[in-house]
């Protein structure tokens, strides 16, 4: 079995995550290292995908700079969305034309694990026809009409889990995004994804207790190995770093 080697990079920049995803694009593209799942956690900061409107951008730059949010124009497909501390981003990087050339799968096995990791806290998460990402079914309040006078109690949905990808020569980038312990009011800067009148939420809002990352980063990781037919094997930084040093010689002696 093939493997899918883990990197974990703690907190890091976007600017910098998104610079080693191209070399390590590379590198797969090249052949010279496995698949890749990067693992990390974001400052402060929103995206903007292909399909994005800057309408959808909520505050002002001024606002932006005095809450420390930093603002990229990407590639990957979406709209618009937010990361930051307390969400898990995972970045796979995999060929797969070794796997299956179907983007609609690779798309369904990225919310798929993510719903049964979520399923292990006793959590029931979903996907919504027409709305790439993980879902969740909360009960909400809404008050009837003013002659009725009375609340009643509704189904809403809420944002557990967001994805936006870009593949190329069938090796894809960026990825998804999964709130643990996000702090939910900096979503209140945008639209986010694009759906007007849908909040996100986060598993510790869901659970009312404190998760930890290392709660979370096996089980998502173990799930998305799973459906790609692949082994997970954590991988330390030092290592990546060096098979990416290894590809940039390669490709410095062909050109």
């Amino acid at each position: 079995m093939k493997e899918l080697l883990a990197v974990d990079l703690g907190v890091v920049e976007y600017g910098a995550a998104w610079e080693l995803q191209r070399r390590v694009v590379a590198a797969r593209k090249a052949g010279n290292i496995s698949d890749v799942l990067l693992l990390c956690e974001h400052p402060h900061v929103i995206t903007l995908g292909r399909s994005g409107k800057m309408e959808h951008l909520c505050a002002p730059d001024e606002m932006l700079r005095q809450m420390g949010v930093s603002f990229f124009d990407t590639n990957r497909g979406g709209d618009m969305t937010y990361h930051g501390p307390g969400q898990l981003v995972g970045y796979p990087i995999l060929n797969l034309g070794e796997i299956r050339r179907d983007v609609g799968w690779y798309v369904h096995g990225l919310e798929e694990a993510m719903i049964r990791a979520t399923a292990e806290f006793g959590i029931a998460s979903r996907r919504v026809p027409g709305r790439t990402g993980v879902w969740v079914d909360v009960a909400a309040a809404r008050e009837e009409a003013e002659e009725v006078k009375e609340v009643q109690e509704i189904k809403d949905e809420e944002k557990l889990a967001a994805i936006g990808v870009h593949i190329s020569r069938w090796v894809t980038s960026h990825g998804f995004a999964y709130n643990v312990s996000t702090d939910l009011r900096y979503f209140d800067l945008i639209v986010p994804c694009g759906i007007v009148g849908k909040r996100a939420t986060s598993l510790e809002k869901l659970l009312k207790r404190n998760v930890g990352f290392s709660e979370v980063k096996p089980r998502i990781s173990g799930h998305l190995a799973e459906l790609l037919g692949l082994r997970v094997r954590t991988c330390a930084r030092e290592e990546l770093d060096a098979a990416l040093r290894e590809h940039d010689e390669s490709a410095a002696l062909t050109v």
